[in-house]
């Protein structure tokens, strides 16, 4: 299967735009926190979606007491504040699906918030449901361009990977089942091919290609909803061209 995807290139982007540590904490102390909450524990060990959460917060550098303490918190253990899970979409620049994924304490300002971006970009908020079919939930591991493709197919297929996606760029994408995402992670660093980049996330199931003046457009909605406190992730079903995301690098 070949495609061209800028999955990676838009989430090295998103790692390049979040400088200021102390908001990139932040977030990710609200993801952690939320996820302890749901899985009803303060141990990465027994609840995988605590466990990606904390290895994120590792990734950026957090302190290991940061990170212990965010845990218990969402467990219960200890008093804090109370984060809910919300979920936005609407529509971009050109008509593009995107879809926002929040953790808030206060649904009056995010939504005003969310709402005034897409405005600004010349988009509008949609209804629930209005693009969220268009995507699925997935595990991606990638890989950079120069990766030996026979190699990574016979491995991801031993470590029960659901496709192997060829870009044409040259990058590789290994897909999972969210369920499957953390084996295979492990397969595969196991046997020296850890992912250069690697996530559970929504993955749009047909991507739209937009001209560059378009996608600058896009990427400076998306840049400024994921400069918002309350956003955690955002997704759209646009190709991007590159000197889109150069011009706005």
């Amino acid at each position: 299967m070949s495609g061209h995807s800028k999955w990676a290139n838009i989430k090295h982007k998103k790692a390049a735009n979040d400088k200021k540590r102390g908001k990139l904490w932040s977030k990710l102390i609200r993801e952690i926190t939320v996820a302890a909450r749901e899985g009803a524990t303060s141990d990465p060990g027994v609840y995988p979606r605590l466990r990606l959460a904390v290895d994120k917060g590792l990734a950026a550098n957090m302190p290991k007491d940061t990170i212990e303490k965010a845990c218990r918190r969402g467990a219960g253990e200890t008093e804090g504040v109370n984060y809910e899970e919300v979920r936005y979409e609407g529509y971009g620049p050109g008509g593009i699906a995107v879809m926002v994924d929040c953790l808030t304490d206060n649904h009056k300002r995010t939504v005003a918030e969310i709402r005034h971006a897409f405005a600004k970009a010349g988009g509008n908020l949609g209804t629930d449901g209005s693009v969220s079919y268009m995507f699925s939930k997935v595990g991606i591991l990638s890989y950079a361009p120069g990766a030996d493709e026979d190699t990574l197919m016979e491995a991801a297929l031993e470590a029960g990977a659901d496709d192997v996606v060829t870009n044409d760029d040259g990058s590789t994408d290994i897909l999972t089942t969210p369920e499957e995402y953390q084996a295979a992670v492990d397969a595969m660093s196991a046997v020296g091919l850890a992912p250069a980049a690697s996530a559970v996330t929504m993955r749009a199931g047909t991507l739209t290609r937009v001209d560059v003046e378009i996608g600058e457009r896009l990427v400076r909605l998306i840049d400024a909803l994921e400069e918002l406190d309350d956003v955690s992730e955002v997704y759209s079903n646009a190709d991007i061209p590159d000197e889109s995301l150069e011009a706005m690098a």
